[in-house]
């Protein structure tokens, strides 16, 4: 399936006289110039649907697309469960063999064809479902992980009272067993009669008591969830969530009214406020007492739990939904791109960024665990935690303690709004991109498509504003991404490779770029990444359990609900299989074998090239099976 080389279209790439800017040539002088795109790259049809300004802001909001705020609040949490540094040699290792293989094919996807994940499956049109399913997962996403940024609003807006009301028992939620931090808690308890705590597990338990009793806890779940007792009590909406919601969603729009060309500029600061931030707050967090310990605790390897085997399914789960990729953003997003650019330098660039940024964070975060838990004379496992409860319990009770609290919470949850927004960028921008291809007289309404969505989304959104809002929260989280992306990249990964083709795709990339991926990327499409993706998939499936919140069980239609949701998701597969099948004339067998081939419009989307591809296609000859996988494994001899 795959062919032998494009050198006579290279050769005119490098031949062509005609600007970049009005025909996307290639000129390898100036590949990586990061000017502004001109007008007539958009008026002449190559790049109707618009282009990045500049080569950064892609860069810029690619990392910010990846970089999260689950960067914070999970990879350090991982790495202290499972072995401190010892978890970075699989972490990064998955990072190698299956990350950035999986990152790079999809930014060289979209950049290739210049459309969305919607219309980039006419490479194989009997897959055409996975696009819709990637369209779905996005809604999903959009949908309920705007209350991140919800949550941090809330936080955001309290930052600015005379006192933070997270560090004080005299509020109208807190209750009577309310403690002003762990610190005093830990200290009450232990003045209570020693033949309470007559054995650790006991003390222990005692500990867990005094974490759900600090003002800091008592403002999570009293004031900004104000949580009832379950999905069978929902409650009404909370106004200051409801309130929030708006903000959050106004500012999307604001951001993303414009597409790219308003994306494009705020990502300067949305993509790199976070890292000054977290540089500042770690180097606050080392003066403070403790700060040592945490970080050694952190990083200290045990390398005995590398015979773990589930803790390399944690890395590889880990590298997997730390990237993105599935989601359909990345393919969106490089679809704006110039066709010459260099996907392969911008997948090391962002892949490292987000494996570093999740390192990088685990000292910020345990140089203040290990102060907490200093000051409470506690054990720093008993004081860490994984979830929003790390960024939105534990450091902010940390903040409390700091000279001028109200300074140090404002930068904070500016941060985490930051890491936050650029995550809904992506998904967001999928979306209406989706859209945008489908009716394209819809693009002169770009802001008009933009606010429709968003408004749509923010009613949505409002069970999540609801008493019972943080049950249908987790709920969602636990089901609905745990395997639907995992199967998206399986297939993406199998039917490049094996369907379309390796050697043809890398062959795509070397008209792209004028040279082909390494042997190692070929070889981890064609083996290691499709191989992890399904082995990971199949544990996860074996290994699953239904989802609880802070000692709430979910009852038993809860968990129909959420397998239901998890599997909607990929119901568009099969619909769209089965429509492309009876719509295609011939036998089964032919219609098949028909479908399996890329549709006639299938090619690089800069038309100087279109032709001469269609051309080159048409004189490839079929080879057998075992010539096939030699050319998708190594490359054909003459390529």
């Amino acid at each position: 399936m795959g062919f032998c080389k494009f050198d006579s279209l290279i050769k005119r790439k490098k031949d062509s006289k005609e600007p970049e800017s009005e025909n996307g040539g290639y000129q390898p002088a100036k590949q990586d110039d990061d000017t502004e795109g001109t007008e007539s790259s958009s008026e002449s049809g190559d790049y109707s649907r618009g282009v990045w300004a500049r080569k950064i802001e892609f860069i810029l909001s690619v990392i910010g697309y990846s970089v999260g705020v689950g960067n914070l609040w999970r990879f350090p949490y991982l790495v202290m469960q499972n072995g401190g540094g010892a978890f970075l040699i699989p972490f990064f290792f998955f990072l190698f063999v299956c990350g950035i293989p999986l990152f790079y094919l999809e930014l060289c996807l979209g950049q290739f064809s210049g459309v969305s994940c919607l219309y980039v499956w006419k490479f194989c049109p009997l897959f055409k479902g996975i696009g819709y399913m990637m369209l779905v997962v996005s809604f999903v996403y959009c949908w309920y992980y705007i209350m991140v940024l919800v949550w941090v609003l809330v936080y955001l807006f309290n930052s600015f009272m005379s006192q933070l009301p997270w560090g004080q028992c005299n509020q109208a939620w807190n209750t009577e067993h309310c403690v002003t931090g762990l610190a005093s808690g830990v200290s009450a308890m232990r003045n209570v009669s020693a033949e309470s705590f007559e054995n650790d597990t006991t003390f222990s338990e005692s500990n867990i008591s005094v974490m759900s009793h600090t003002a800091s806890k008592e403002f999570w779940n009293r004031y900004v969830l104000n949580k009832s007792s379950g999905l069978e009590d929902f409650g009404g909406i909370q106004s200051h969530l409801a309130i929030a919601l708006v903000v959050a969603w106004v500012a999307i729009f604001l951001c993303l009214m414009k597409g790219i060309k308003s994306a494009g500029k705020v990502v300067y600061v949305t993509a790199l406020l976070p890292y000054v931030l977290l540089t500042v707050f770690l180097v606050k967090g080392l003066t403070l007492p403790g700060a040592a310990d945490g970080i050694l605790f952190y990083i200290k390897p045990n390398f005995s739990t590398l015979l773990d085997f589930n803790v390399w399914v944690q890395a590889a789960v880990q590298v997997f939904y730390s990237l993105g990729p599935a989601w359909g953003g990345l393919i969106t997003m490089a679809s704006y791109n110039k066709f010459n650019n260099n996907c392969l330098r911008d997948a090391l660039i962002c892949t490292a960024a987000d494996g570093f940024t999740s390192f990088y964070g685990g000292f910020v975060i345990f140089s203040v665990i290990g102060y907490i838990a200093k000051e409470a004379n506690m054990e720093i496992k008993d004081v860490a935690t994984s979830g929003p409860g790390l960024a939105l319990v534990i450091y902010p009770e940390a903040i409390t303690k700091l000279p001028i609290p109200q300074l140090w919470s404002v930068l904070f949850f500016l941060m985490l709004l930051s890491l936050g927004i650029d995550s809904q960028f992506g998904v967001f921008e999928t979306l209406s991109s989706g859209l945008l291809d489908t009716f394209p007289r819809l693009r002169k309404r770009k802001i008009l498509v933009t606010a429709c969505l968003c408004v749509i989304l923010l009613l949505l959104d409002l069970p999540f504003t609801l008493n019972g809002g943080i049950y249908l929260y987790q709920l969602v989280d636990w089901y609905f991404a745990a395997f639907c992306v995992l199967i998206i990249s399986f297939l993406e990964c199998f039917l490049i490779a094996w369907v379309y083709g390796a050697n043809r795709f890398c062959n795509d990339i070397k008209l792209m770029v004028g040279r082909p991926p390494p042997l190692y990327i070929r070889i981890c499409w064609c083996v290691f990444t499709p191989v992890i993706l399904l082995t990971v998939f199949l544990i996860m499936c074996f290994q699953y359990e239904p989802p609880s919140y802070d000692g709430y069980k979910y009852p038993m239609v809860a968990k129909v609900c959420g397998n239901i949701l998890a599997m909607i998701p990929v119901i568009p597969l099969p619909i769209v299989m089965i429509y492309q099948i009876a719509n295609t004339p011939g036998s089964l067998w032919q219609k098949i074998k028909f479908l399996l081939k890329p549709s006639y419009d299938w090619g690089p989307h800069v038309s100087q090239y279109k032709q001469g591809y269609e051309q080159y296609i048409e004189m490839q000859k079929p080879c057998g099976m075992l010539h096939s996988v030699r050319k998708n494994l190594l490359g054909a001899a003459d390529s």
